[in-house]
């Protein structure tokens, strides 16, 4: 089977390996679009409570399953995204490559830049609550930071599942 932009002497042995970089791949796409995915939903139900025992519990989650599944997710779609883009003469110029790229980098930009910060100030928050706590009015002006950019860091890589699947030229 011959792909747009390879070479005609791609051999069955490069298709062998460059299916095991695409599964891969997409086992990372999972394991990072899924987290990001039910993080927001669950933690968003969980702020809904009002509880502080659930909100300290769901934030402490989040942080540990960013560090876990996020990160994970986004090391291995970048390796294996970077090592599939070897295949192709010129991957950055071909659209779909840039532009799943782009929108990777971009949602990246937005994690580093304010989703982390502000989640680390939420965990910090979260620790100081006890039996007699009301939840301050700075943790939800917070939580509120994280959930807009957070639908916009997920949309992003969401974007990328047009351009991977569809390919367009």
């Amino acid at each position: 089977m011959l792909y747009r932009g390879w070479s005609p002497g791609f051999r069955m042995q490069q298709m062998d390996h460059y299916l095991i970089l695409k599964s891969f791949h997409i086992f990372g796409v999972v394991i990072f679009l899924g987290n990001i995915i039910i993080t927001g939903f669950w933690k968003g139900f969980a702020d809904f409570s009002k509880d502080w025992r659930i909100i300290a519990f769901s934030q402490r989650l989040v942080t540990y399953t960013d560090i876990f599944f996020t990160a994970l997710g986004v090391l291995i779609i970048a390796i294996t995204g970077m090592a599939m883009a070897h295949y192709y003469n010129n991957p950055f110029h071909i659209k779909w490559i840039a532009w799943g790229l782009g929108l990777f980098i971009a949602s990246g930009i937005i994690w580093l830049t304010i989703l982390i910060p502000i989640q680390l100030k939420l965990n910090n928050i979260v620790r100081q609550f006890n039996e007699n706590s009301t939840i301050p009015s700075h943790y939800w002006t917070y939580e509120k930071i994280w959930m807009f950019f957070g639908i916009i860091a997920t949309l992003l890589p969401l974007g990328n599942l047009y351009w991977m699947v569809f390919k367009p030229m």
